[in-house]
């Protein structure tokens, strides 16, 4: 039997990896097999994954927690799993899910059987993925129908801004000397004062 290796992801730096990490040290993969990426799933240009890659001689095992750590694109993990199965001749263990074991049925029927779990499921995840994003748009759509802004909250006038923008509507000083006088950049200062001048009409 080959060595065992653990692959672990998250999508970001904030997550946490320690449900992933438990579950590599229950099934006993050495922890310096463990190769983990901080990033999103979305394709496979992940450095560890890939250097990991490079280090997996046939026979060997690599452990997953759930087919999404392996990745959330449809496509992208269908060749992921055959590069592995079939060109780097390694077995796949999903441990969430005890079907997608490739080191069990190695006949033709639970090869089958497990190519079908795996396009189930990694449809699934793509599918979520894409739903999480349309519930996001909609979010986002909903909550600017309802008057919520994005962003960073605009700076407060400053007090002088009213008699500043006078002087400069009458021409008494240049836009770049009341700019300088309210402590902002001309684009704004420029900006702020169309937007008062057109709530006042």
């Amino acid at each position: 039997m080959g060595k065992m290796y653990g692959y672990v992801r998250v999508s970001t730096r904030e997550q946490n990896e320690g449900r992933q990490m438990v579950a590599m040290k229950k099934v006993k993969v050495p922890k310096e097999n463990i190769y983990m990426d901080k990033q999103s799933g979305k394709n496979f240009d992940r450095p560890m994954y890939n250097f990991m890659l490079g280090r997996l001689k046939p026979d060997d095992i690599l452990y997953v927690k759930s087919i999404d750590r392996l990745g959330r694109n449809y496509d992208e993990i269908l060749k992921q799993w055959r590069l592995l199965t079939k060109e780097k001749q390694v077995d796949i263990v999903v441990i969430d899910m005890p079907l997608l074991d490739t080191r069990r049925g190695k006949d033709l029927i639970g090869t089958f059987l497990s190519d079908i779990v795996l396009q189930v499921l990694s449809f699934v995840a793509e599918n979520e993925r894409e739903n999480i994003r349309q519930r996001q748009k909609e979010g986002i759509e909903a909550a600017k129908e309802r008057g919520v802004r994005f962003g960073r909250p605009e700076n407060p006038l400053p007090d002088n801004f009213g008699q500043i923008s006078r002087k400069w509507i009458s021409k008494e000083i240049t836009a770049k000397e009341a700019a300088r006088l309210c402590n902002m950049p001309v684009t704004s200062f420029y900006r702020k004062v169309g937007k008062i001048q057109g709530g006042s009409r």
